[in-house]
C-alpha cells in the first residue's frame, strides 16, 4: 500500500509496520470481517507458491447486523493483473460468500469517485447509487439480495469449493 495509485483508488491511508500488523490481527480475530486473498492461478500454477501468486484481495464488514448489511470492496494490487476479470470473480464470490454463510441481506461498496472501473463493475453487478461525497470524493452503492441475483451471480462464474487440510 505504499503505491500513491492504490492508496487513491481504495482512498487509503499509508500505513506503519505496526499498524499493518494491527490491522491484520484484527482481520484474523474480529467476527465482523472477512477476507478472501485473490491469487492469479497462472502464476500458482507456474511457480507453486501462494505469495508470488497473490494479487489483491475482497474483503466484507458486517456494518449492521440488525439489517444484515455488509460492506464489500476489492482490491487488485497488482497493475499486471488488472483487467483481466480478477476482481469481477473475486466480488462474485465474495457476495455469494456474503449471502450464503453470512446471511447477508444488503451489501454496500463505497468507491472512490476517480476509480471509474470499479464503479461500472459494480454497477455491471446491479448495484445502484445510494448516495455520492463530494467532500470525500466518494460514491455509495448498494444493492439488495433476491433470489433472482444470487441465481444471476452463480450464472456468473463457475467455481468449485475444496476443503484444504
Amino acid at each position: 500500500m505504499k503505491s500513491e495509485e492504490l492508496q487513491q483508488l481504495t482512498a487509503s491511508q499509508p500505513l506503519s509496520i505496526e499498524e499493518e500488523f494491527e490491522m491484520q490481527k484484527s482481520w484474523r480475530e474480529d467476527e465482523d470481517k472477512c477476507t478472501f486473498i485473490v491469487l492469479s492461478k497462472c502464476v500458482y500454477d507456474e511457480h507453486n507458491n501462494d505469495i508470488e501468486a497473490m494479487v489483491g484481495d475482497t474483503n466484507i464488514f458486517i456494518i449492521d447486523q440488525e439489517t444484515a448489511t455488509g460492506e464489500i470492496e476489492i482490491m487488485i494490487a497488482e497493475a499486471s493483473a488488472r483487467g483481466k476479470k480478477f476482481g469481477w470473480e473475486a466480488v462474485i464470490l465474495m457476495l455469494l460468500y456474503g449471502i450464503e454463510h453470512v446471511h447477508l441481506k444488503l451489501f454496500e461498496a463505497k468507491i472512490s469517485l476517480s476509480n471509474v472501473i470499479s464503479i461500472n463493475m459494480f454497477k455491471k453487478l446491479g448495484f445502484r447509487e445510494k448516495s455520492k461525497s463530494e467532500v470525500f470524493q466518494e460514491i455509495t452503492l448498494e444493492k439488495e439480495v433476491s433470489e433472482e441475483w444470487k441465481k444471476w451471480l452463480h450464472e456468473k462464474i463457475i467455481f468449485e469449493i475444496q476443503t484444504y487440510s
